[in-house]
Order: structure tokens, then C-alpha cells, then sequence
């Protein structure tokens, strides 16, 4: 009796757990599970999207916002183990063609509504694989230099039409104001091969230095490498905040937008938040000019977009792509124009938010994003041949781990903990341990 009794328990408690599986089941079958990051557009869709849901009130969005790091460690075992856990996923140019080549990601096919021939060429080509589009362009960057001009100014400091590394390190020298907290430089300083090895790979590039010769043997004890890494940590221990190996983009957007920051390189969407007086406290004392040149002075240029895209996992790909197609619309533009304003509008995408005379009006970085975005060569050349693509990142799927490597590597240099050379060297041996594991390299 006592053995039934036990049986009769186990067995009602398995048919609760069951019908509390099939009534969950039920309950989220309406339900799209969002991954994104957590900066400013991103939150801006995440509160307008009560639009979509109003029209369209059987699918219900349960967001996860996630810091960037975190986000792409989530992102990519979700995707790569294929659990189903996210119906859409923020990724960026990096990820969509290796993992549409994977069979990750679900095909994306607009109607004619939706004008993709709005969308910018360079953008839309960079989220495709083998003619087929496998993600849609939230907000697309290049890179900028925003400074500020009533620093400059007090200083007898003119920022040149095209600036070089030298000169910029010249100006933060004389607009660091410690005392008061006003820093000559932010850089990206946090480990990560989409933070700090983003920001650094570019400048590399145009210093002369690269990831990989033709054989695909690392290249990072090169002077040219040296001369990168001496140039960066120099100028943010000379002249940068302390902490800096916290400081992602986020983070040096605060300290610009709040006064603290005299001179910034990095994404130009953060344009339509430094401009924006209810955002940033120096709204109207933003300069901006290209990115620096260093002693190369050419090399592939920055190209990103934080794109939204649908895993194969995904049990309600129809409706993930009815929001993603909603979210990156010429609708939504305009929406977040009557919400926020037009210096808001989600950036670099849609030829027609650049039509906008209301756009040009409020955002006069405008027409110099567009440029920077339509001319960005990803795949320009390298002081040496190279065998990969890629301007903020090397076009393989190691370098997702290699770049965080060699990231955390490079932030040891800020801490004291290694010197450059020390870091450089022991980036190359773990960047060729890695690359004869993975069978690209002997």
C-alpha cells in the first residue's frame, strides 16, 4: 500500500508537471523572445514596441537586454546549440554570413513593401550570404572623431579637416584638465573582440599593421603592431579617465555626453545622442571630423550594423520576421521621429531617413555619417596582403574567441599588469595555438 500510495504521488505529480508544461507551452506560443544590447536605440525600440503589439495583439514580446559582451556569449550558444531560447537575436555583419553559412539563421524575405532598395547598399550586402538576405539593418556606423569645441577653442586648438594620430594625441596633451575631471581622451578600453579589439583593430589597420599574413600566421609581434598598442596605451594613461579597461561604448558615450571627455573615436551613431540637448549636456559644443590617420594612413575601414535576425530554432519564425520587419521599417523611422525627434532616428540604414530635410535639420552630422557609411571598405587594403576580410574584425568564426583573448591581453597593458611587448607576445602564441586547433594554420 504504502509502495501504490508512493507510485499514485509520483505519477499525479508528473501529470501537473505535464499539464503545467502544455499550459506554459500554450501561454508562450504567442510570445517572441527578443536578445538585443543594451544601448540607447535599442532601448528606444524596446519602448515604442508596445506599437507593435497594439497591432498585432496575439503576439505578445518578452524582451532580454543584455550588455554587449554578455549578449553575444548568450546569442551565440543559443544560436549554436540550437535551444530555441531566442525567436529574434541582435547580431551584427560579423556574425550573419558565418552563421547563415552554418544554417543558422532563417532566410529573410520582405515583402515589397518594405522597399529594401531603401536600404543602403554597402549595409545590405554585408548582411547577406551567397545572394540571400539573412538579417535586417536596425542601425548601421562607421567611425568618427566627436570633440569638443569650446575645449578646443580655450585651448587655441583647430581640429584639421582630416586629422591625424599624432595631432590627436597632441590636442588631448592640452585639453587634459584632470583636476575638474576632463579627460583629453576616451577610447574603448573593455576586453572584448567587439569593444576594446574593435576600436584597436581599426586603428591597426591604419597604422599598418594586420591580424594575418598569407599564410595565416599572426602578425602581432610586427613594429607595426608596437606601434598600435604603444600609441594606445600612452595616450589613455597620459590623458584618459581612470578605470579605462571598464570602457565599453556605453560607458565613453556617458563620459562625453556628461562633460567629462574632450576627445572621442568611435561609432558615428553616437551622433544622434550627442547632438540630442535632452541626452547630452555638451549638445551644442560637439565637433566632429574623420577618423585619424595614422603613419599607413589607408587600410579597411569600419563598417557595422546591428542587425535582427530570426534563428532556425525559432518555432515562430513568421512572426519574428513580422516584428524585425516592423522594427527596421520607414514607419518606425518616423515613428521614432514623432516620439523622440528626428536627431533619434535610428541611424546609417535607409536612404530615405537622409531625404529627410527634418532629419538633416536636426542631426548636422548627417550627410557626413551617410558618406563615411556608403565609402566604408571593409575589405580595402592592408599595408601587407592579407587572407581575410574585415576592418574592426577579422571574417573568421575563431575570432570571436581570439579577439576576446587577445582583448583581455591588451587591457592588461592599461593595469600595469604587461608591458606592450609582453602582451603582444603572448597574444601571438595564444592567437597560433589557436589557429592549429581549429586546422586554419600548421
Amino acid at each position: 500500500m504504502l509502495r501504490l500510495k508512493s507510485t499514485r504521488t509520483v505519477l499525479c505529480a508528473l501529470g501537473a508537471l505535464l499539464a503545467g508544461s502544455v499550459l506554459s507551452s500554450a501561454q508562450a506560443a504567442g510570445t517572441l523572445t527578443i536578445a538585443t544590447v543594451n544601448n540607447g536605440d535599442m532601448i528606444v525600440m524596446r519602448q515604442l514596441s508596445t506599437e507593435f503589439e497594439k497591432a498585432h495583439p496575439d503576439i505578445h514580446l518578452n524582451w532580454v537586454t543584455l550588455e554587449e559582451n554578455v549578449l553575444r556569449q548568450r546569442v551565440t550558444t543559443d544560436i549554436a546549440m540550437k535551444t530555441g531560447q531566442f525567436d529574434v537575436v541582435t547580431i551584427g555583419n560579423y556574425e550573419v554570413p558565418i552563421w547563415a553559412k552554418q544554417g543558422w539563421l532563417t532566410e529573410i524575405k520582405p515583402d515589397d513593401a518594405y522597399d529594401m532598395n531603401d536600404i543602403l547598399p554597402s549595409v545590405r550586402e554585408s548582411l547577406s550570404a551567397e545572394g540571400k538576405l539573412y538579417a535586417l539593418p536596425f542601425y548601421a556606423e562607421s567611425v568618427i572623431t566627436y570633440y569638443r569645441k569650446d575645449l578646443f577653442q580655450k585651448a587655441g586648438l583647430t581640429m584639421p579637416e582630416q586629422p591625424t594620430y599624432d595631432q590627436i594625441r597632441q590636442f588631448a596633451d592640452k585639453i587634459t584638465d584632470k583636476p575638474n575631471q576632463v579627460y583629453g581622451i576616451c577610447l574603448r578600453g573593455k576586453p572584448g573582440w567587439g569593444e576594446n579589439m574593435a576600436y584597436i583593430s581599426s586603428l591597426a589597420n591604419t597604422f599598418g599593421a594586420q591580424w594575418f599574413d598569407m599564410s595565416w600566421k599572426p602578425t602581432l609581434t610586427s613594429d607595426a603592431w608596437k606601434a598600435t598598442l604603444n600609441w594606445y596605451v600612452s595616450a589613455l594613461k597620459a590623458d584618459g579617465p581612470p578605470g579605462a579597461t571598464s570602457n565599453g561604448f556605453n560607458e565613453n558615450l556617458a563620459l562625453f555626453a556628461s562633460g567629462h571627455c574632450g576627445i572621442w573615436i568611435d561609432s558615428t551613431v553616437a551622433g544622434g545622442l550627442l547632438f540630442d540637448p535632452k541626452q547630452s549636456q555638451v549638445a551644442n559644443t560637439v565637433g566632429f571630423a574623420p577618423a585619424p590617420k595614422g603613419p599607413y594612413g589607408k587600410g579597411p575601414t569600419w563598417l557595422w550594423s546591428w542587425s535582427l535576425a530570426v534563428p532556425v530554432s525559432s518555432h515562430q519564425s513568421a512572426d519574428a520576421q513580422a516584428f524585425i520587419a516592423w522594427a527596421t521599417s520607414k514607419d518606425y523611422v518616423k515613428l521614432v521621429a514623432e516620439r523622440k525627434g528626428w536627431v533619434a532616428a535610428p541611424p546609417g540604414t535607409r536612404a530615405s531617413t537622409y531625404a529627410a530635410p527634418e532629419y538633416l535639420k536636426a542631426a548636422p552630422f548627417a550627410s557626413f555619417v551617410l558618406n563615411a557609411i556608403k565609402t566604408a571598405d571593409p575589405n580595402g587594403p592592408t599595408a601587407q596582403p592579407r587572407p581575410y576580410t574585415g576592418a574592426q574584425f577579422v571574417a573568421i568564426p575563431e575570432f570571436q574567441s581570439i579577439g576576446t583573448q587577445v582583448g583581455q591581453t591588451v587591457a592588461a597593458t592599461l593595469s600595469d599588469q604587461m608591458t606592450v611587448d609582453q602582451a603582444l607576445t603572448s597574444a601571438q602564441a595564444s592567437i597560433t595555438r589557436a589557429l592549429r586547433q581549429s586546422g586554419r594554420a600548421r
